[in-house]
Parts: structure tokens; sequence; C-alpha cells
């Protein structure tokens, strides 16, 4: 059998067409550890932390711990399919989740991918999960304020495009539903909302997104949902995956509101697998660097200079205390890196009082900057007036005898708490909050009856809508209060015909 020379040189040619000029090489270890979604590995010496790393099974991991022998990594997906003695291949990239339009109205997971059904979603950009927060320089003080659509905070305690808000509460005392609320109030105020549900139940995730699409504020939404089920790490990256998606929005210039609910939960997972990590407790079994892991989260949320396109992130953290212990480790630690909290009361929910915000421990520290002018100047004294009046409310309980003045502050009193009511998934424009606490202000509820109030209110919008909706389209264009005399002269000129349920009953008989 010949060889032509030829096919000899057609070889040839051939394997110098496909010739690599780099070898590629990857640098591997060995996995020595796995178990509880935690897995360790010798040999990979140039490893970074934060790092993407991949096994054999396809299971992605992310460099957590470096130590002299080996690497801590945290296995984010099934680690059941990874056993002792597996590979395990450095990939050069910091664990990053995809970002972008294509996001909006979806429902994904930690790792970016969707859990909604809807079919993959189609974007090319990707952010890394951990990002240094913008420095001083790079922000602006915060001005815009961010309407929540609730009376009781955006009188008492506004929020800011911007800001860091905490909202803290015992169990099932309305949280989340400030939150939900506070999104649906979103609709046509371009912002886009990211809702990071961390530890909480499919079921109650499912009636959050169903509640959203009903009141169509999924059209500018992303769900980020970690279930009870998922492995620790899943949990702690989160939050993290849901501000890396807003970051995209924020630096090109639009306004994002993001609601982590809850970190109590992020926390306890991260105390688990850094307890699995053999990192060392340090209080209440948590490790030393969980301020630094909230801190290096919230810090995230900011306005951002001219300079930088001006967008905002605002965070509403939401963090669950046991029995109204404000002064426990993780609460603790959150108030101290947020601009202020709104507190949840019990006593105050199971009453009746809903939204069941305490006045007397809620603040914010951005204040008055936060509100339009026409708010400011309704909700001046609403504060000391509350104050005053759960003072007077105790004290009046042990004497029968009270004098014009105490009577008529409880009365006022009494009635600030009702007005401050609101019902589920019923957000109010400024505008409409405005005419109504103005009206408080003025005395037109005084001599209304307390079981009215509810009535007085709604049929005071149809009103304004009816006959004086350029009062109102006043309001929400300059956010003054109107001309005085005819502000009042239109709210008098209802009040005179109001009638409540006891004059209604009466002229039907």
């Amino acid at each position: 059998m010949s060889i032509k020379a030829e096919e000899i040189s057609a070889l040839i040619k051939q394997q110098l067409a496909d010739y690599q000029d780099e070898i590629s090489v990857d640098e591997t270890g060995t996995v020595t550890y796995v178990g509880d979604g935690i897995a360790r590995a010798h040999g990979l010496e140039n490893a970074l932390a934060g790092e993407l790393l991949e096994f054999d099974s396809g299971v992605f991991g992310m460099v957590q711990n470096l130590e002299s022998n080996d690497v801590g990594i945290v296995v984010l997906g099934d680690f059941t399919k990874i056993t002792e003695g597996d590979t395990v291949k450095r990939t050069g990239r910091i664990m990053e989740v995809p970002v972008g339009d294509a996001m909006i109205g979806r429902v994904v997971n930690s790792l970016g991918q969707p859990v909604d059904g809807k079919g993959e979603i189609k974007t090319d950009k990707s952010r890394p999960i951990e990002r240094k927060a913008p420095g001083v320089m790079q922000r602006k003080s915060v001005f815009e304020p961010l309407q929540t659509g609730m009376k009781a905070i955006d009188s008492l305690v506004p929020i800011g495009r911007g800001q860091r808000e905490l909202i803290i509460g015992d169990r099932k005392t309305g949280k989340t539903t400030v939150a939900i609320d506070t999104i649906i109030n979103q609709k046509g105020q371009d912002m886009i909302c990211i809702y990071v549900a961390i530890g909480q139940k499919e079921s109650t995730v499912r009636g959050s997104v169903e509640t959203l699409q009903k009141f169509g504020a999924m059209d500018y939404t992303i769900v980020v949902t970690a279930g009870p089920s998922e492995p620790a790490p899943l949990l702690y990256i989160a939050p993290y995956a849901g501000a890396a998606m807003g970051e995209e929005f924020m630096f090109n210039g639009k306004h994002v509101l993001i609601i982590y609910d809850d970190l109590s939960k992020q926390a306890d997972a991260y105390r688990e697998m850094s307890l699995i990590l053999r990192r060392p407790p340090g209080r209440e079994a948590y490790p030393g660097d969980i301020f630094y892991t909230h801190s290096r989260l919230l810090e995230r949320a900011a306005k951002l200079s001219d300079d930088l396109g001006g967008g905002s992130m605002t965070a509403l953290p939401i963090i669950e205390t046991k029995a109204g212990d404000v002064s426990a480790y993780i609460p603790t630690n959150v108030i101290s890196i947020t601009d202020g909290q709104i507190f949840l009361d019990n006593d105050s929910f199971y009453s009746g009082i809903r939204p069941a915000i305490d006045a007397g421990t809620s603040v914010s520290r951005v204040g008055g900057d936060a509100q339009v002018k026409a708010m400011k100047k309704v909700a001046g004294t609403l504060r000391l007036d509350l104050a005053s009046y759960h003072e007077l409310e105790a004290f009046a309980q042990f004497g029968s005898d009270l004098d014009d003045v105490t009577q008529a502050k409880l009365n006022r009193g009494a009635r600030t708490v009702e007005v401050l009511k609101q019902p589920l998934h019923s957000p109010l424009s400024v505008e409409k909050q405005v005419l109504i606490l103005y009206a408080l202000d003025e005395g037109f509820l005084d001599k209304v009856e307390l079981d009215d109030i509810a009535k007085f209110e709604s049929d005071l919008f149809d009103f304004f809508d009816s006959n004086h909706a350029d009062i109102l389209k006043g309001i929400a264009d300059t956010g003054n209060l109107p001309d005085e005399d005819t502000f009042k002269a239109a709210i008098k000129e209802f009040a005179d015909t109001f009638q409540g349920a006891a004059q209604t009953a009466a002229a039907n008989k």
C-alpha cells in the first residue's frame, strides 16, 4: 500500500490550520468534603473570593472561604449531585446574574433563572451580584418623594427616592402588605420595582404575585424568590441578586424600588452557611461579619449624582422581631444601617388600626425633604397630636371629669387615628391624602361620628372628583396647597351636605 505525497501534504496543512497558538489550561481542584449546601476543595490556590466554580456534574458554586489548605465553596444548586473526589474547575468569573428590561414582569430564582413557567429570559446583559456601593461624591442628597399611598407613612415617616427605610415588626403585623401596597402605588410613577422574597413560603409568594398582577403592577416589577426548601446559599445571595438587577436600571438613569422580604431569614441562612463553613460564631451564634453582610447590601441603595444620570435605588428592607424586641441583635444591626424605620405594632394591629404604624417609634431621618410642600404643611403637627392623644387617652381612663380642652384633644386624636386607617391594597394619591388631612386639621371632622369617618372620606373624594377635580389636579401638579379660602369653601360645601349613617337611617324611616 503506497502513500501518496499529496495526501501527506494535505494532512500536514490541515494539522497546521487547526493548530492553536495558546494551550487552554484550566485550574482545577478536588472536592474533599460536601454536605448541607457546602463543599470544600483542595488545589485551587489562585481562586478569588466570590468567584464562580463549576463541578463535574455541571452544578456551580461560589468561593466563600479562602484557607491555607483548601477553599470553602457554597453550592448554588443541588449539592447531592456532588461527591468527594469530584473535580471542580475555576471559571475566572465573579458570580453574576442576568439583568435588563427582559427581566421585568418575571418571577426568577436567586440565579436569575425563570421559575414562572413563561419560558426563558432573552437578555445578553449580566452584572456581578457583589459590587462596591457608590461613593460619597457619586451621590446626591435625597429630595424626591417616593409616595407609598399610605397616609400614615407619607405624612408621618416620608420616604425619599434613594433612601433606605426599614419596615420592622412581629410576625403577621402587615409588613409585607405595606411593601406590596407601596409597589401597587408606583403605577404611572416611572418606577421599576423589585420584590425579593427570602425564605417565604411558595404559596405566599404566589399570592403576592397574583395581587400584583391583579392591580397591573407586574408590568414594572421583578420578583426574585428563594423559598425555604432551597439551600441556605441561595437564600443568602437572593438580595444581592436583586440589588444587581436594580443597579442596571439605576445606572441607566431610572428609579428603582427594591424590597428585601425579609433580611432576618437571610441572616439565619448566612449563620447556617457560616457555621457549616466552620467560621467562628460570635453573638447569638452569628459570625462577626453579619453587620458587614447587611451594610454592603443596603449601601448600594443611593440617589446618584447628575453626572451619573441621576438614577436612584430605594431600599425597603423588612426585619421580623420577636415579641416587639427591637433591641435584638439583627434588628439593632439593620436599624443602625438604615435611614429610619417604620415600626408595626402588634397591639394596634389586633385592635383594628391598620396599617398598624406606631408613630412614636417610627422615624424617617430624611423627613420633610421627601415630602411635597402641601403634605409638609398639613402633616406638620400630626405626630405631636397623636403623641399627646395617646398620653391623654391613658390618663382619661382614670378620670371621669375632663375639661373642654382635654375633651376636644381626645376627640381630635380619635378622629386622627380613624383617618390614618386604610383598607388593604387601597393606596391613595398624594392630593387625596392632602385633602383629607387638611379637612382634619381644619376641624371639618370634629362633629362627624367615628363610625362615619371612612364614609366621610370616601364621599369627600367622590365629591371633589366630580365637582373640584381642578383643585386636586393643582395639588398634584404644583405640590402646593391651593388658595386656602377656595379650598375651605369647597370642603365646607361638602361637609354641610354630608349625612352619616344615623342621619341616613332617620331619613329613610
